[in-house]
């Protein structure tokens, strides 16, 4: 809306005098008023930026109520995250038999703080003592033993071990299978 009016006033961005046509004009020229609209909206989303930082630096560090080394029924979620792997694999440990849990609800599952540790305790490997029951085991062959033994190679042994259906024996990440079963098949 255009006047008579002729005020002199400052410019809101550029600082520089001019002469206005109302009384609430706040810049110069159009280009101006962009100017500051744009550093204003810069500014804003700056400021909701550092907001959100804030915001999870104090969730962060604030201390956590639900310390889950203190508590003594956990989530499956909670389970999870204290040793370090998925719900799916949680709920695989609960199917298979390895960790004990109950089922308040339907889709409520708690599982004791004392079956985690049981099942950490029971499931414990000590390196030593796997290498150790390959050595110990006379009347068993460990598969590289066979490759070495009789110069095959190791799918070659497992298809001959399927077909003719000689058992095999797990011990830790090895498959052993008897001596007198692989010295018959192969003499």
């Amino acid at each position: 809306m255009s006047s008579n009016i002729q005020v002199t006033r400052i410019c809101q961005h550029c600082n520089k005098e001019f002469i206005a046509k109302t009384t609430v004009t706040k810049f110069c020229s159009e280009f101006c008023g962009k100017r500051n609209y744009k550093l204003r909206q810069k500014q804003a989303k700056i400021a909701r930026s550092e907001a959100e930082t804030q915001e999870v630096r104090n969730v962060k560090s604030l201390p956590t109520s639900k310390d889950l080394s203190n508590k003594e029924f956990l989530s499956v979620t909670e389970v999870g995250k204290l040793i370090g792997c998925s719900r799916q694999n949680v709920y695989k440990l609960i199917n298979t038999g390895k960790l004990n849990a109950s089922n308040l609800l339907e889709r409520k599952t708690i599982i004791k703080r004392s079956d985690i540790d049981k099942m950490l305790k029971d499931n414990e490997i000590n390196n030593d003592r796997s290498q150790t029951l390959i050595v110990e085991t006379t009347e068993y062959y460990s598969m590289q033993e066979i490759e070495v033994k009789y110069n095959m190679s190791e799918k070659a042994i497992y298809e001959l071990i399927k077909r003719n259906n000689i058992e095999k024996v797990k011990r830790g990440r090895y498959s052993l299978v008897n001596k007198k079963d692989i010295d018959k098949l192969l003499s």
